[in-house]
């Protein structure tokens, strides 16, 4: 549920199970403060090789391996190049579990800076990529920042292999990370809010 502070028509704050999220209008696009990673840290040899087999290519193609998980578990994959994540056939269905984030920088120059892709497993074990996901964005974003390889504000693309065009706004402001996009109004509503 989302709740309007104040008067403003340019801040929310929604309520889920990552917690209350501020949801803002900044530059013309609505962006929201990543919430903070609740697992971190290395992955296991045995899990980045299955991820690997999961994922099609060989070992040596991951960069590096990291938990990134905001909420959902996203286990966090560093390829080479953005057109290496582009080149991905992942396997079409698993027996278990499977939430994968996989990341690739553009060259120096670029006007995006990565290139992203998000697949998991649906309630029947085939394999799902999401257009754009906002919370693989922001963990991904708070790990390009903290190890040095993303420098706000910077744009990533998602979506690509799907057809898709979509764009996220990274900014980062003091200790606040921001993720933006542009977003379409699909209904309008001035009810008052109850619980």
């Amino acid at each position: 549920m989302a709740e309007r502070t104040g008067s403003s028509k340019d801040r929310v704050i929604q309520e889920c199970e990552a917690g209350l999220i501020t949801v803002e209008r900044r530059g013309g696009r609505w962006a929201f403060e990543a919430p903070p990673l609740i697992h971190t840290g290395a992955v296991e040899e045995s899990s980045v090789a299955e991820v690997a087999d999961f994922l099609n290519i060989h070992r040596s193609k991951i960069v590096e391996a990291e938990w990134v998980d905001n909420g959902p578990g996203w286990l966090g994959i560093l390829l080479g190049s953005a057109e290496e994540v582009l080149a991905l056939e992942p396997v079409s269905s698993y027996p278990r579990r499977m939430d994968v984030g996989v990341i690739g920088p553009y060259p120096d120059g670029h006007d995006l800076a990565f290139e992203l892709r998000t697949f998991f497993s649906n309630h029947v074990g085939a394999i799902v990529e999401d257009p754009v996901t906002g919370s693989f964005q922001a963990s991904a974003a708070e790990w390009m920042i903290r190890s040095g390889r993303g420098h706000p504000p910077y744009v990533t693309a998602q979506g690509t292999q799907l057809g898709r065009s979509g764009r996220a706004y990274i900014d980062h402001e003091g200790d606040r990370l921001w993720i933006g996009g542009q977003t379409e109004t699909l209904a309008l509503g001035d009810a008052p809010f109850r619980r």
